[in-house]
């Protein structure tokens, strides 16, 4: 367990007993970001990437031991530091918890791990319409990377491009 500022708030990484949990945490962000149908995860899926692959962690936010949060990061690199970096892919309270500060603990956590390991950035997304989010984020001095655009394949175009050897 991680302590925290908040004496009711703590903080600890995330067990395969907690599948269920997440992948609750999981369908609730995607609900308030209105994209619950894009949710294809599964306990089965979130098992193998997170505990057999390692591919990302978890920690869990817990209030008065009641599970109340999650951030999903994992390590990135960037070519032009040289040097790994931590992208958070989610970050979620449970709406009648915020206001509380939980949030800014749970993502300053993140950063300490990344310090600790020696990364130099800790990145991550927001909708352009998500306004509470981004003060918030800004409020931290977080910048936007206004000048760059993500572009995703999937589905049927990843896997027509990938097979495409033209």
């Amino acid at each position: 367990m991680i302590q925290t500022k908040d004496s009711k708030f703590m903080l600890r990484f995330a067990e395969d007993k907690d599948l269920k949990l997440i992948l609750t945490f999981i369908k609730e962000l995607a609900d308030y970001e209105n994209l619950l149908d894009q949710v294809m995860a599964t306990e089965e899926i979130l098992y193998n990437s997170l505990f057999e692959k390692k591919e990302a962690e978890v920690l869990i936010g817990e209030y008065d031991n009641e599970p109340v949060g999650f951030a999903l990061f994992f390590q990135n690199f960037s070519t032009f530091v040289g040097r790994s970096g931590i992208h958070l892919e989610d970050l979620y309270v449970k709406p009648e918890m915020r206001g509380k500060g939980l949030g800014k603990i749970m993502l300053s956590e993140v950063a300490k791990i990344a310090v600790e390991r020696g990364c130099r950035r800790l990145e991550w997304w927001c909708l352009d319409w998500n306004e509470p989010s981004i003060k918030f984020y800004k409020s931290l001095g977080a910048t936007a990377m206004d000048e760059l655009t993500v572009y995703r394949l999937s589905d049927k175009s990843l896997k027509g491009f990938a097979s495409n050897s033209d």
